[in-house]
């Protein structure tokens, strides 16, 4: 029997009061419903890389600091990758660009969609992230999502009033990521 394939949800930003972490839950608990894909969550926050303190590039895999070290295990530890992040100024936050680079190697050929979301979807921050993931070779799906998120569907406290009624209109896009994941990794087994 084939072990599922293991697809992290990454929580691309780490700004306190963030909604990304709501976001990336419900984009879990979403494509886990009905997948057989394993869909798990990975906070950057958690993971708190340092910014980029390797001395040498990437491509050479020669890890000085243990927490490199360990963010390579991870990373290579999952078949995929959806990353969940805000847009930030028509870009997308330093914190992913920083996980990003810290690697090479282990990002060749995993299956990588984007979750983008803001005032108007985040569309620019997507385009500027999938060329990054084009540069380290993923295999970047054709399928990705984008959800609108107003300040009228925030709090005072710039919190989500309803989240699952306020991401329920990315759903259709979020099912044919799932779809996208199944195909490629199916293909590859």
């Amino acid at each position: 029997m084939q072990i599922p394939s293991r697809i992290a949800v990454v929580v691309g930003s780490t700004r306190p009061a963030r909604i990304c972490p709501v976001v990336a839950a419900w984009a879990q608990a979403e494509l886990q419903a009905g997948s057989p894909l394993h869909y798990e969550l990975l906070d950057l926050a958690e993971v708190d890389l340092p910014l980029l303190d390797e001395p040498l590039k990437a491509a050479l895999q020669d890890y000085r600091h243990e927490h490199t070290r360990a963010w390579s295990r991870l990373v290579l530890s999952f078949d995929g990758f959806l990353f969940v992040f805000p847009q930030y100024n028509w870009g997308y936050p330093a914190v992913l660009k920083n996980a990003l680079d810290y690697l090479y190697v282990e990002w060749r050929d995993k299956p990588a969609s984007v979750f983008t979301y803001g005032t108007r979807g985040g569309h620019k921050g997507a385009q500027q992230l999938l060329t990054v993931l084009n540069g380290l070779h993923m295999a970047v799906l054709e399928n990705h999502v984008e959800a609108v998120i107003t300040d009228d569907d925030v709090d005072p406290d710039w919190q989500l009033t309803d989240p699952a009624a306020t991401l329920r209109p990315a759903l259709p896009q979020l099912r044919r990521v799932d779809e996208d994941f199944l195909g490629i990794l199916t293909d590859r087994q």
